[in-house]
C-alpha cells in the first residue's frame, strides 16, 4: 500500500506557490491580479483567490483539538450532534402543549415557548408541560423581561416537584435586556441587575442558561459578520462584568450566558464566524479567572437570517435557510432554528414548519454533518478565514470596551448607528445587484404575483405590558428585499401591469444577450415582458411592439449597431411608448442629444431606475 502512495504522489510532482501564480498572471493576460481575483471583503479584509499548506504555518488555530480549549474547534470530542429547535408563540398553553408533543414526534428534540407574561401560575406551567419529558429534549423559555425571575422560580419549583435530576435538564431563559435596548430604542438597563436573581435561581441546573446575548438582531439587521461577532462578544462581557461585580462566581457566571447568533448565507465565513467566536470567547471569559476551563465553553444557539428573507420566489429561501443551518452544523453550534420559508409575508403554516423541520432532519439522517468533529478543521481557506473574523471582530470589541462597555455604546446610539448604516450600505448594495437576491432584483419569476401576500412586521409576543419612552435609536430591520417588493407591489396593485417589448435587431449573439438582460431588469417591477428572436428592420420591429400594445419598446443589438438602429428606432416609436436602449453605447452622447433618455446597463441602480420608470409611467 505504501509503494503504491509513494507511486501516485510521484506521477504528480508538487507545484510551488510561484509556479501558480505565473499560470495565474499569464491567464489574467495583463489583468491587474488584485483587482480581479482577490476579493476585498465587508468585513475589511482581502481573500486571496487561492490557499496553501505555508497559509497554516503562521496559524494557532490548527494547534487545538476539538472539546479543549479554547474550544475553536467545538464543545464536543466525539460527535457534532445538535438540538432542531422550533419555537411555539403561546396563547393557549393547552394548545401549545398539544402542538409541542405532536412536534416531538416529529423530530424536533428541543421546543422554545413565548409566554405572555400576564398568563404565568403554576397551573399555566403544568398545563404547558404536561406529558412532556423535560429530561429527554431541550427547553427554552421567553417572556417580558421584567418577569425572567418569576418565570424561573415557576420552572424551577415544577422541575423539583417532577424530581428531575438537574444534571439532565437542559435548555434556557431569554432574558436580555441589552436586546430590548437595541429592538426598542428604550433604556432598561436597569433590568440588567436582576440578572443575579436570575442566576441564582437557576444555580443549581448546570446546563440551563437564563442571561442571552441575542445578536441575532443584528444579524436580522443588516449587520456584517464581523460586527455580529464583535458586538456579541462585547454583549456578553457585559453581562459577565455585571454578575461577577455583583458578586456571581465567574464561573457560574459564564456557564449562564447562552448566545443567540444569526446565520447569513455567505456560507463559509458563517462556519469560520462560529468557530472564532468560540475561540474568542474562551478567551474573554479565561481573563475572569475561572476555576475550570470548561466555563470557558460557548453555548450557541443559531437562527436563520430573516433579513435575506423573500415575498417574491419566495421558495428560493429554502436554498437560503438549508446553507444557512449546513454552516452552522458544520461549524459545531449548539442548536439550530430554521426559519420558515414563509415567515416574510405570513403566520408560518403546518407545511412551512414541516418544511423547515425536515431541513435539519436531512442535515442529520441524510448528510450525517451530526458524525464528524469540526470536518472544516485544516481548510487551508476556513482556517485564514477564522483568524481573519477572529482579528476584525476582536478589534470591534475592544472599540466598545474602551467607549465603555456595551450599555454605554447603546445608549450612546453607537452600536444601533453603525449596524443601521451597514443595513442601508446592504440596500444599496442590493438596488445596484452587487449583492444579490435571487427572485428578487435577479431573475424574477416573470409571472408570479403576489395576490393577497404583504410583509409582515414582526412584533412582540411576551405581553407585557411595558410601554417605556423610547430615548435613542433602535435597529432597522428592513429585509433586504423590502424595496423590491414594494416596487413590485406598487405596480400590481395599480392594476396597470406595463408590457415591456424586446426590439432584438443586429448581431444575433448580442441582441439575445441583451434582451435576456432586459427582460430580467424590468420584471423586477412586475412589468410584463415579451422576448423576440429577431427583426430584419427597425420598422417591422416597432410595428410589432405597437401591434402587442407595448408600453415600453427596449431596442437590444450590439453597441456598434446602435449608432444605425437607435434613432430611427425612437423615431419610428415617436412617443408612443417608452423608448429604452439596452446598453452603455459609446455614441450614448449622440443619442441622448437625439432625445433618447432612458438606458439600462450593468451600472444602473436598478431600483432607482424602475422607480423612475413607475413614476414615468403613471404607477403610483
Amino acid at each position: 500500500m505504501a509503494d503504491s502512495k509513494e507511486k501516485l504522489f510521484s506521477d504528480f510532482p508538487s507545484v510551488s506557490t510561484q509556479e501558480w501564480m505565473d499560470k495565474i498572471t499569464a491567464d489574467l493576460k495583463g489583468a491587474d491580479f488584485e483587482k480581479k481575483l482577490v476579493w476585498k471583503t465587508n468585513e475589511g479584509f482581502k481573500v486571496k483567490p487561492f490557499y496553501r499548506k505555508e497559509d497554516l504555518e503562521n496559524l494557532k488555530t490548527t494547534d487545538t483539538l476539538p472539546g479543549e480549549y479554547p474550544y475553536l474547534r467545538g464543545n464536543k470530542k466525539n460527535d457534532n450532534t445538535w438540538f432542531i429547535r422550533q419555537d411555539i408563540s403561546v396563547e393557549d398553553p393547552a394548545q401549545a402543549n398539544a402542538k409541542a408533543l405532536d412536534l416531538l414526534n416529529k423530530g424536533i428534540d428541543s421546543l422554545g415557548f413565548c409566554i405572555k407574561a400576564k398568563e404565568l401560575s403554576k397551573e399555566y406551567i403544568e398545563t404547558l408541560l404536561k406529558d412532556i419529558c423535560c429530561d429527554c429534549i431541550e427547553l427554552n423559555f421567553s417572556t417580558c423581561q421584567r418577569h425572567s425571575a418569576a418565570l424561573a422560580e415557576l420552572l424551577v419549583n415544577y422541575f423539583k416537584e417532577k424530581k428531575y435530576d438537574p444534571e439532565k435538564l437542559y435548555g434556557s431563559i431569554n432574558f436580555d435586556p441589552i436586546g430590548k435596548m437595541l429592538e426598542k430604542g428604550k433604556d432598561v438597563s436597569a433590568l440588567v441587575g436582576e440578572g443575579k436573581k436570575l442566576v441564582e435561581i437557576t444555580a443549581g441546573y448546570p446546563h440551563i442558561q437564563c442571561i442571552a446575548v441575542n445578536s441575532v438582531r443584528l444579524n436580522n439587521a443588516g449587520a456584517y459578520i464581523y460586527q455580529e461577532l464583535g458586538y456579541a462578544l462585547a454583549w456578553g462581557n457585559e453581562y459577565l462584568s455585571q454578575l461577577t461585580e455583583a458578586g456571581v462566581p465567574s464561573d457560574l457566571a459564564a456557564r449562564k450566558i447562552r448566545f443567540n447568533f444569526g446565520i447569513s448565507s455567505n456560507y463559509f465565513m458563517e462556519i469560520a464566524k462560529f468557530r472564532a467566536a468560540r475561540m474568542l470567547w474562551a478567551n474573554i471569559v479565561k481573563e475572569y479567572q475561572p476555576q475550570c476551563d470548561c466555563a470557558c465553553q460557548m453555548v450557541a444557539h443559531v437562527e436563520t437570517s430573516t433579513f435575506n428573507l423573500t415575498l417574491f420566489d419566495a421558495h428560493v429561501n429554502l436554498l437560503r435557510t438549508q446553507t444557512e443551518a449546513m454552516s452552522a452544523a458544520i461549524a459545531g453550534v449548539n442548536s439550530i432554528t430554521v426559519t420558515p420559508f414563509d415567515k416574510a409575508y405570513e403566520t408560518p403554516d403546518d407545511f412551512s414548519e414541516r418544511i423547515a423541520r425536515n431541513q435539519q432532519l436531512l442535515l442529520k439522517e441524510e448528510s450525517h454533518l451530526n458524525r464528524i468533529v469540526d470536518p472544516a478543521g485544516g481548510s487551508y481557506y476556513i482556517e485564514n478565514l477564522t483568524v481573519a473574523i477572529a482579528e476584525q471582530a476582536w478589534k470591534l470589541f475592544l472599540e466598545v470596551e474602551e467607549e465603555g462597555g456595551m450599555i454605554q455604546a447603546v445608549q450612546n446610539g453607537k452600536i444601533q448607528q453603525a449596524v443601521n448604516n451597514s443595513n442601508k450600505a446592504r440596500h444599496e448594495a442590493v438596488s445596484k445587484r452587487k449583492e444579490i437576491l435571487l427572485g428578487t432584483n435577479q431573475y424574477p419569476n416573470f409571472n408570479e404575483k403576489a395576490g393577497e401576500k404583504a410583509p409582515l412586521a414582526p412584533k412582540c409576543a411576551c405581553g407585557g405590558g411595558h410601554q417605556e419612552e423610547a430615548s435613542f435609536a433602535s435597529l432597522n430591520t428592513d429585509r433586504a428585499a423590502s424595496e423590491f417588493e414594494a416596487l413590485r407591489l406598487q405596480t400590481e396593485h395599480s392594476g396597470k401591469r406595463p408590457k415591456a417589448f424586446m426590439l432584438t435587431i443586429g448581431n444575433l449573439a448580442m441582441r439575445q444577450a441583451r434582451a435576456q438582460f432586459s427582460c430580467n431588469f424590468l420584471a423586477c417591477a412586475g412589468y410584463e415582458v415579451i422576448d423576440n428572436l429577431g427583426f430584419p428592420s427597425v420598422e417591422e420591429g416597432v410595428k410589432a411592439a405597437l401591434d402587442a400594445h407595448a408600453d415600453i419598446v427596449v431596442i437590444c443589438s450590439s453597441d456598434e449597431e446602435y449608432a444605425e438602429y437607435a434613432i430611427p428606432a425612437f423615431k419610428e416609436v415617436a412617443g408612443r411608448a417608452m423608448f429604452i436602449v439596452a446598453g452603455a453605447p459609446a455614441c450614448m452622447d449622440d443619442l441622448k442629444a437625439a432625445g433618447i433618455e432612458n438606458f439600462i446597463h450593468v451600472r444602473c441602480n436598478v431600483l432607482e431606475t424602475l422607480r423612475e420608470y413607475n413614476e414615468k409611467l403613471g404607477i403610483k
